[in-house]
């Protein structure tokens, strides 16, 4: 009864997508068979199956076209055919590096950090996690993206409950009930929507690119559903004033679930408005910015404050997060396809520079044993390498010209000035407090005379330089040379900026060429032909975006 109905990109027959989602699977059912006596064997099968889906990440990104705005290595076939679900899996420019980032951020994960305890269940629980943020990433029918948004769930709250800290019961099921209930919204949203599309669509349909392109909500109606999806994204994201489970999870997550949940997880909400909320209901998204726009701008400044008051140094790079998180939210309601572009870039920036802090804090604490900032100190003095890391990683977060920060905080502003000025001039403000934070912590915790409890800090280990040097090399190549990213990721953008304009009031503002003043800054030569878009659309391939 299960019938193929589309066919990859430039893949050939092989399964691409599908596989970058079984592969983790099949690496978790692996590590239930071994035996809790060889540990060891568990690790080799999560890292064997983490680095193949790594590198057939890597491999999608080379054989990735930036001649083709629409979705590419394309998998479809019928799942469910009476209730309208299919295994509808596509991949652009909006989720390409999102993909990559996952299939890259999970074996640096499992080969950088010890568990301690329970390293079998440990690893099972990464790899189903791994699977279903794919998954998330993947997923063009409605159905199948709530199953693997439900799916990250799980792991990430056994990985806060058995991994954690002192207070790691209370942040697992603090952070399990937002995002549920969250959810609980998104799941009535998507059943209606596909119920009230069928009288345009002349059937059941859950398939994401059907009902975007020939389902014609009322207004009213739009809005409504629109709420019921936003709400669960803005918990995922998080957006002020729903995120309060996110400081206590990332608190007293283990060091893995932290770089995971800042990397990926987080970004499940930032692109499921993209994908789901602004592609579905752009006369409803439009309609709504001015909150979205008010909200990040709340959430940019609140996250920057209350950053600085931390005197936990992990809480405070949480905190840094609501802030960061802020200005995607900015860039995606600004409505601009250069603010857009410099959301999703930043969605990648804040994935590797935060992620980095949160190794770097989890380092930390596994040489003294606290991450009191009072009770830190001279770290520099003894473990200057060490110190080095964290300022290049610190400085990204920042947003320093030439390094990853940068380029996207540039490009939302730049972006989001143009049709949100005075969101966009008090955003701005947190650019300032993002260096009053992070220098006035970074000054606390290494500068100084080392005590007689930090004068024996260990210097970088030679596994975690290893770790490090993806990240560190990510970081410098985004911020000097951004043209590969924004090369893949702005056509697709494009051809969604278009798409909301032509289903709702919104205008574009007249601000010349695309990335005009970014490229007159950087000297960036790049080609005017990025808006052309293959007129030919067919149900297995389509642009949508």
């Amino acid at each position: 009864m299960i019938a193929a109905e589309a066919a990859g990109h430039s893949a050939g027959a092989f399964p691409l997508l599908s596989a970058l989602i079984f592969l983790p699977m099949l690496g978790t059912v692996g590590i239930l068979f071994t035996q809790k006596s060889r540990p060891d064997y568990a690790k080799l099968i999560a890292l064997l199956t983490s680095v193949m889906t790594g590198a057939l990440s890597i491999w999608m990104l080379k054989e990735f076209s930036t001649d083709e705005s629409g979705f590419q290595f394309v998998s479809q076939h019928t799942w469910i055919e009476q209730w309208g679900i299919g295994w509808h899996l596509g991949v652009d420019g909006i989720s390409l590096f999102l993909v990559v980032l996952t299939g890259v951020l999970f074996p640096l994960v499992i080969v950088g950090i010890d568990p301690h305890h329970d390293e079998k269940p440990y690893l099972a629980w990464l790899l189903m996690l791994e699977a279903g943020v794919m998954g998330s990433f993947l997923s063009l029918d409605l159905f199948l993206f709530f199953l693997f948004f439900e799916i990250v769930l799980v792991p990430m709250y056994f990985l806060i409950g058995g991994w954690g800290y002192e207070n790691r019961e209370y942040a697992a099921t603090k952070f399990y009930l937002y995002t549920f209930l969250g959810s609980a919204f998104m799941m009535v949203g998507l059943i209606a929507t596909a119920m009230l599309a069928r009288d345009d669509l002349g059937k059941v349909t859950f398939d994401l690119v059907e009902i975007a392109e020939g389902a014609n909500f009322a207004a009213s109606t739009g809005r409504w559903l629109f709420f019921g999806f936003a709400i669960a994204f803005a918990v995922k994201v998080p957006i002020f004033p729903l995120h309060t489970w996110l400081p206590d999870a990332h608190t007293q997550a283990p060091t893995a679930g932290s770089v995971v949940l800042a990397g990926v997880m987080l970004k499940l909400g930032t692109y499921g408005f993209l994908r789901f909320g602004l592609y579905l209901f752009p006369e409803a998204a439009v309609w709504s910015r001015s909150l979205w726009l008010t909200l990040a701008v709340i959430g940019i400044i609140y996250g920057a404050i209350a950053a600085t008051m931390q005197k936990d140094l992990k809480r405070l790079v949480a905190y840094s997060s609501v802030a960061h998180l802020g200005f995607i939210v900015l860039g995606t309601f600004a409505f601009t396809s250069q603010a857009i572009s410099g959301s999703v870039l930043q969605m990648i920036n804040h994935g590797v520079s935060t992620g980095a802090l949160f190794l770097f804090v989890g380092w930390i604490y596994e040489r003294r044993k606290t991450r009191q900032i009072a009770e830190l100190g001279g770290i520099q003095s003894v473990a200057p390498i060490f110190a080095a890391g964290f300022m290049i990683v610190m400085l990204s977060s920042i947003g320093v010209p030439g390094l990853n920060g940068f380029i996207g905080e540039y490009l939302i502003l730049l972006g989001s000035f143009q049709s949100a000025r005075w969101w966009t001039v008090v955003a701005t403000a947190g650019v300032i407090l993002a260096a009053l934070y992070l220098l006035w912590a970074y000054q606390r915790v290494f500068h100084g005379e080392a005590d007689d409890d930090n004068k024996t800090f260990p210097e970088l280990r030679a596994k975690e330089a290893m770790v490090l040097l993806p990240f560190i090399a990510a970081i410098v190549f985004t911020g000097v040379y951004p043209k590969p990213l924004l090369d893949r990721i702005e056509p697709s953008v494009e051809v969604l900026v278009t798409h909301v304009e032509e289903n709702s009031s919104l205008t574009q503002p007249d601000i010349g060429t695309q990335r005009g003043e970014f490229e007159a800054e950087h000297g960036d030569d790049h080609g005017d032909d990025h808006g052309d878009e293959d007129e030919s659309h067919d149900e297995g391939e389509e642009h949508g975006e």
